[in-house]
């Protein structure tokens, strides 16, 4: 019998990675998505996965749902993708930011324990956990910090999943992930905001680009390669947790800067900075250490910063060019 997955959230970047891998790996793949009045499901159909998943609705705020998804699924693994994460609406929602990204996973674990607490869990954490720290690479052993009220919710998901593992014995584990990019990334997320913005003017659709805080640094990779690294976790024998990360730390001035370059164009021309788009608390740097998924998961990134930039930009170009030659495509930019 095939192994069977659940992931919550499947709709999102990480779930299609995810549910591509696992695929490719021989899983039944069961995916959960909130109902709502326009489907989301560009990026399976981007992928060409969306015929071979089952998809299933539910939502972390409803456990009845999430019960009724464990039960068809039945699943070996379950891999909680869902949550309200772009971090700047967090300050704006930050009650029902707790409710779906923090207690949603208390749901989810209930749920997994009272059906069959031998099924695997993972846990999507975040690097956000660490704030403004004082450390210049964060390892699992860092201190956390969270700066916003969505880091602040993924805290509370780390800890109830860690209880769940020490007091009640399930495997669950958590993902302490940095960020992770790829043309799946949505509009709202400063890099895909910058390589669309660049394919719109090496299209001559846009003449310019207005960011926040170009000096704010951050570690990114590249998000199939991360996926590899969560189906990992719950591959070991015993649970644990792990920070999965590049190990460099960029400005997002350096992505803009690499982004125009590629695109033969140069940056100062088009871009401003505006104070609206930056966050009430900004986090200043985040740089990982993934010394522990190196050694024990066999893990180790590929995908290095000029060559994500590269792959987000030219695949914005290819977008927008069958776009202008009249041909459809599965993908986000063109409704907004």
């Amino acid at each position: 019998m095939p192994e069977r997955a659940l992931i919550t959230g499947i709709t999102g970047q990480d779930g299609a990675y995810l549910a591509q891998l696992l695929l490719e790996q021989g899983y039944q793949v069961y995916g959960t998505y909130r109902r709502l009045s326009t489907p989301n499901f560009w990026r399976l159909r981007y992928l060409d996965i969306f015929d071979r998943v089952k998809l299933l609705p539910a939502d972390l705020l409803d456990p009845s749902s999430l019960q009724r998804a464990v039960a068809i699924a039945a699943p070996d693994e379950v891999y909680n993708m869902a949550a309200q994460s772009f971090v700047s609406l967090s300050f704006e929602q930050p009650i029902a930011d707790f409710s779906v990204t923090g207690s949603g996973v208390a749901r989810l674990l209930e749920v997994i324990r009272l059906h069959d607490p031998s099924i695997k869990f993972y846990q999507a954490s975040t690097s956000e956990l660490y704030g403004n720290g004082a450390q210049i690479s964060q390892s699992e052993d860092a201190v956390f910090h969270p700066s916003s009220p969505y880091a602040a919710a993924k805290l509370y998901g780390y800890w109830i999943t860690r209880f769940y593992r020490d007091h009640h014995g399930m495997y669950a584990c958590n993902g302490i992930l940095f960020n992770h990019e790829s043309p799946l990334r949505g509009l709202e997320f400063v890099t895909r905001k910058i390589s669309n913005a660049v394919a719109r003017i090496y299209m001559g659709l846009d003449k310019e680009l207005t960011l926040g805080n170009l000096a704010a640094k951050r570690d990114w990779g590249y998000a199939p390669e991360y996926v590899k690294a969560m189906w990992l976790m719950l591959q070991q024998d015993k649970p644990d947790d792990y920070v999965v990360a590049t190990g460099e730390a960029h400005p997002v001035e350096e992505f803009v800067v690499k982004a125009f370059e590629f695109a033969g164009l140069n940056w100062k021309d088009y871009v401003r900075t505006d104070s609206q788009f930056r966050r009430p608390v900004d986090v200043s740097y985040l740089q990982g250490d993934n010394s522990k998924a190196r050694s024990q998961l066999g893990w180790e990134p590929v995908v290095k910063f000029a060559r994500l930039v590269e792959i987000m930009v030219s695949e914005d170009i290819r977008r927008w060019e069958k776009w202008k030659r009249g041909e459809y495509s599965h993908w986000d930019a063109f409704n907004y």
